[in-house]
């Protein structure tokens, strides 16, 4: 039994056939429908995926959230649902499942939260035929009629089909056919309709009452991010980043021979600095010498 996916209902359009006919679909859309997390036998004693879609602000959160997140090493979702899946079927965690995990032609159950549509009476709800329309009837053409019997049972049954709230229920449409897929943006096409507004939450999974085709992915198709890569591989990337004693030495002394070149041109300037000052000092004193003699030879006449 393989992992359904976490989608948002996008809305209806229509594709058309290869033969020209019309069909209307559902759009459902992918918004990085990840595994957060197994459940284990041994931990939690059944086998499941939870998943999570649509990205969420982490200032939102609560710290418990945002830890338990962090401690998955994938990023925070907004919507998240577990579904029953076989040992054999199980996903890695921080793998992300692609539309492509379903197969066009083959059918799914969808489940979601139905549009609320308030108070309603008995007719609307239930679908009851009410009373008559013409004669015999007072301003309650629309009413339920009796709700009871007489003294026996003295009572109204519970369950009873009545006016009240209708819609926010759960529900789940079942075999809803696969019309086409988009990898690249994420979005699954179904035909018919599906429960719930807009951009309201749903999910899909493959059909309990119909088969599972030869084509559809095992455990199912989806890509592993590099977070995923690194810490189902953690050990291996730890044993290549170790360098060895050799590189290290021959490292060691490279670095002390680039000191030693420049300890000496350093060295150097310094003796190109003295000699260029002793030059300076030479000319000072010829200069004064001159400068002695003419002054020796102005005397004498």
């Amino acid at each position: 039994m393989r992992s359904g996916v976490v989608a948002q209902k996008v809305g209806m359009t229509r594709v058309f056939s290869e033969s020209g006919e019309h069909v209307p679909v559902t759009v459902l859309q992918l918004l990085q429908c990840q595994v957060i997390a197994h459940r284990t036998k041994d931990k939690n004693g059944y086998v499941a995926l939870q998943l999570g879609s649509g990205p969420r602000r982490t200032g939102n959160m609560i710290k418990a959230d945002r830890g338990y997140f962090a401690k998955a090493k994938v990023e925070p979702r907004r919507k998240l649902a577990e579904f029953r899946v076989t040992e054999d079927a199980l996903i890695p965690v921080g793998a992300e499942i692609t539309a492509d995990h379903f197969v066009i032609g083959q059918f799914v159950d969808v489940c979601g939260t139905s549009i609320g549509k308030g108070f309603a009476g008995g007719m609307k709800r239930w679908n009851f035929g009410g009373l008559r329309a013409s004669h015999g009837v007072s301003i309650s053409h629309r009413s339920i009629g009796s709700t009871g019997g007489r003294q026996d049972p003295g009572k109204t049954f519970k369950n009873k089909k009545m006016p009240g709230h209708m819609g926010v229920d759960r529900v789940t449409t079942l075999n809803l056919k696969v019309v086409q897929t988009d990898v690249a943006r994420g979005l699954i096409m179904v035909e018919g309709a599906v429960p719930g507004a807009k951009s309201r939450w749903v999910t899909v999974r493959d059909a309990v009452k119909k088969k599972l085709p030869k084509e559809a992915a095992k455990p199912g198709k989806f890509r592993v991010n590099e977070a995923a890569e690194t810490k189902s591989e953690g050990k291996p990337e730890a044993k290549s980043d170790a360098k060895p004693a050799n590189e290290g030495a021959a490292s060691d002394a490279a670095q002390a021979a680039d000191k030693a070149a420049t300890a000496a041109a350093q060295a150097a300037q310094a003796a190109d600095q003295a000699a260029k000052a002793a030059d300076k000092a030479a000319k000072a004193a010829d200069k004064a010498a001159v400068a002695a003699k003419e002054t020796t030879k102005k005397e004498g006449a």
